[in-house]
């Protein structure tokens, strides 16, 4: 499976920012480190990443 990745439009010039793509049939997101391409991918399904996109906006995660 060939993954076309893209990385935010709120990346900034340190590098600390994510990557995402998209599985050919749209069900599955995956998400990587920009500075780390070749380690670990998370993989969520379609609903679950709309859920914390949709919270991320609200502001609804806890922050450390």
């Amino acid at each position: 499976m060939s993954l076309e990745w893209r990385k935010s439009s709120y990346s900034v010039a340190n590098s600390a920012c994510v990557e995402v793509a998209i599985s050919e049939g749209g069900d599955a997101v995956f998400v990587r480190d920009s500075k780390d391409p070749h380690g670990g991918t998370l993989c969520y399904d379609r609903d679950t990443w709309r859920r914390l996109i949709e919270d991320i906006r609200a502001d609804r995660l806890r922050r450390p």
